[in-house]
């Protein structure tokens, strides 16, 4: 019988350890929390200082029995679980359990923990044990209490005032807030038109794009050519004017630094693997708690990821030592900076872990690795390493270039600008993701070269129409990085305030974007406007900035909780008293019923929300939120359209996209557009060579190319198609890819061909 007992959250995690610290230690998994509050009223006692009642759980009993029965022939009990609040957590509720059944009795008990699961980092925390934190453990509490009073006493007020079912949470309500706000925004916004005017050049036998910035000697602004035919107007003033040629009249060249992003953080991994490999923050933590707790990797199990619920940046001096001689070798010492990279951690209450999730032998290179590794965990490990190496190397300088190229002088001007990488630096490596955003890409661009006063041929003058467009909806990515801008929430909670979110069914998760729910809208109203306090950013962040204060040992938890609870509790008593149901649930609107003239209001039904008679029962006139009425508003037409199939005039609509072009006949007539008509590219669809490849736009702005026979056929790229056949696999298309690394190429879209070749043609066709 082994003298020591370690024990451990999961099994995994256990086989490795084990593995490291020979036989005589018996390392056991507890299987997460072995205990919880009773899942009934009263298990917190706000009478009797918070106390509260706990009970095993019962999936876990059987661990509990294997642990009990261990610990009898064991000298002295190590206390292993993760290093932050939740692990502490843990270890305390299988301390007073096993003391209240006497276990402990003549046992050595110690508390170790290890932010990597290596070898040295193991023995060396065994060699070196603590104490419980008590502080932690009473954060923990109070979190644990907080969430229960929260959810024990707002919910039932749910029940009463919508619908049975309902659920309110400390932290997913603000979540919640969130998404429903975006959504509002978008609603509300007001779609302007504005037009763009490009002058496609060449120079050098190189095809490139200049945007027009002064006109009639004013500059532009966004809204400056707002109509067709001011475009049009503009395009033919300056093709007149230009005679086939613009005048380069200023040049200017400037290097730019660009500094590596900072190693990952538990909300920066989630944020990036969204973005980068389209994983769900739930996704992430489960294959990175595998990379953590240990992989075989051909005969050596070992973690090889440190702890993933960190707010720190920080790295051991161990580990950017090593990584410093591992770039040198690789990548070359000219990409070594002279002093090693620190990194500043942003969130003021950093304090989960030590350091930044990073390889635990960045030696492991990805490719090595392959071959032990899941599709997804070598994707996230490969990820970690790269961004761990590329934060220790020198900064990129990029060789910026602006060129103003004008006509009649000093009239009409155009602008075009471009970048190269003089030296790539970290960019070697990794390149950080980027969220939603409406920046034009023309700095990415390759320029020719060019001298003042000399003259560059035009090619032609296009004009383009836009729209503006709302703000995004939230992706995760996006959410997880405006929860912690808020201070919403800890490392350890961003994915399941995410799940609490949808399994209420408060959001849904449509193309990769958050939508309220007719439910989620209902239940965010009630909250902002009768409890508005405890959904506020502010007030949430600060309740998070005083249970870290409590983890400190900075504040006591039990003052702490009366004065959240004493308000709290009698706002719920005043909201049961003064609040209807009708109020929470219906909301008038300006318009009178059609069968009886009482007011209509919208409200919340079985399957959504619906408008219907204030006059109801009596009277019992109900329609579709989304159906025109005839009391409402006329949609707006647009000018100098007729629908092509029935030849009625175009109007805006509104849609749960957002804003399109419909037919004013519907339903008879259902012919829709979006607002900016796809381009023709002129090349016919490969896969069913009846439709031709259109260049469109997707709800969030990125450019994308599909078949004009959508839904028929699905064949659609990313890049811009050009007519030409593959010499390598003969595919009747080729498509123009560009990127900082590689330039410009021709490129194969199939998976299976690897066809790549430089492209030196013009691209005017491709980027009008």
């Amino acid at each position: 019988m082994s003298k020591n007992l370690v024990i451990v959250e999961s099994p995994a995690k256990a086989k490795t350890i084990e593995k490291y610290l020979g036989p005589d230690f018996q390392v056991l998994a507890s299987y997460g929390h072995v205990r919880d509050l009773v899942p009934k009223e009263g298990a917190v006692d706000p009478n009797n200082d918070f106390a509260m009642k706990y009970e095993i759980i019962d999936r876990n009993q059987k661990h509990v029995q294997a642990i009990t029965k261990a610990l009898k022939g064991a000298d002295t009990l190590y206390l292993a679980t993760d290093p932050d609040r939740e692990g502490e957590a843990i270890s305390w509720h299988l301390y007073e359990l096993l003391n209240e059944k006497n276990q402990l009795k003549n046992k050595t008990v110690h508390r170790v923990a290890f932010h990597e699961i290596t070898k040295k980092a193991v023995t060396e925390a065994i060699a070196h044990p603590e104490e419980l934190a008590i502080n932690l453990i009473n954060a923990q509490q109070a979190r644990r209490a907080l969430d229960y009073l929260v959810g024990f006493n707002l919910s039932p007020l749910l029940w009463k005032k919508i619908r049975r079912g309902l659920s309110a949470g400390r932290v997913q309500s603000p979540a919640l807030r969130m998404i429903v706000e975006r959504e509002l925004e978008i609603e509300a916004f007001k779609t302007r038109e504005y037009w763009t005017t490009d002058a496609l050049l060449t120079a050098q036998e190189q095809g490139f794009k200049a945007k027009l910035t002064h006109y009639n000697g004013e500059k532009l602004n966004q809204f400056s050519l707002n109509t067709q035919d001011l475009a049009e107007e503009a395009k033919q003033t300056l093709l007149h004017a230009a005679d086939g040629q613009l005048l380069v009249s200023e040049l200017e060249k400037k290097q730019q630094k660009r500094n590596p992003a900072p190693p990952f953080i538990t909300s920066t991994l989630q944020q990036e693997a969204s973005r980068k490999l389209g994983f769900t923050t739930k996704r992430t933590m489960m294959v990175a708690q595998q990379l953590y707790e240990g992989i075989d990797i051909g005969g050596e199990t070992a973690g090889l990821i440190t702890y993933m619920r960190t707010d720190s940046v920080n790295l051991s001096a161990d580990a950017v030592t090593e990584m410093r001689t591992l770039i040198a070798e690789i990548y070359g010492a000219n990409n070594v900076p002279k002093e090693p990279r620190q990194f500043k951690t942003k969130s003021k209450n950093a304090q989960e872990a030590h350091e930044a999730i990073r390889p635990t032998y960045p030696r492991h290179l990805p490719s090595q690795l392959k071959d032990y590794l899941t599709v997804e965990q070598f994707k996230l490990y490969e990820l970690i390493w790269k961004r761990t190496i590329a934060c220790q190397m020198i900064h990129a300088t990029l060789d910026m270039v602006a060129v103003d190229l004008s006509c009649d002088g000093e009239k009409h001007i155009f602008r075009a600008t471009g970048s190269t990488i003089a030296i790539p630096g970290f960019m070697t490596v990794y390149l950080e993701g980027k969220d939603d955003t409406n920046e034009s890409d023309d700095k990415e661009n390759l320029l020719p070269f060019m001298e003042e006063g000399r003259p560059v041929t035009l090619l032609d003058i296009t004009s383009t129409q836009h729209f503006t467009e709302p703000p995004p909806r939230y992706g995760e990515a996006s959410l997880v990085k405006s929860l912690e801008e808020h201070g919403i929430g800890r490392p350890s909670t961003y994915a399941s305030i995410i799940s609490t979110l949808q399994n209420r069914e408060y959001v849904t998760l449509e193309t990769k974007r958050f939508y309220p729910t007719d439910v989620g809208r209902i239940v965010n109203k009630f909250l902002t406007e009768h409890f508005t306090k405890y959904v506020d950013y502010d007030f949430t962040a600060n309740l998070e900035d005083e249970l870290d204060a409590v983890s400190r040992g900075e504040k006591d938890w039990i003052p702490l909780m009366h004065e959240f609870w004493t308000p709290f509790t009698t706002l719920i008593h005043e909201k049961e008293a003064s609040v209807q149901r009708k109020d929470v649930t219906q909301e008038v609107i300006d318009e009178k019923c059609p069968e009886c003239a009482s007011p209509l209001s919208i409200r919340l039904g079985r399957n959504g929300r619906f408008i219907g008679c204030t006059h109801y029962p009596e009277c019992s006139y109900t329609r579709n939120l989304n159906d025109d009425a005839n009391a409402t508003e006329e949609p707006e037409v647009l000018e100098g359209r007729t629908c092509p199939s029935c030849g009625s005039p175009l109007v805006f609509k509104m849609g749960r996209y957002g804003k399109f072009i419909g037919c004013s006949g519907y339903p008879q007539c259902k012919h829709i557009e979006p607002l900016e008509k796809p381009q023709d590219t002129n090349v016919e669809c490969p896969q069913c060579k009846k439709g031709k490849i259109l260049k469109r736009k997707s709800r969030n702005g990125k450019i994308f190319y599909s078949c004009s026979e959508y839904p028929k056929c699905s064949y659609a790229l990313w890049d811009a198609p050009i007519k030409e056949n593959c010499p390598e696999c003969d595919w009747p298309i080729l498509t123009v890819k560009e990127t900082k690394k590689r330039g410009t190429e021709k490129v194969c879209p199939q998976k299976d061909c690897k066809y790549a070749t430089p492209y030196e043609g013009e691209l005017a066709h491709i980027n009008s």
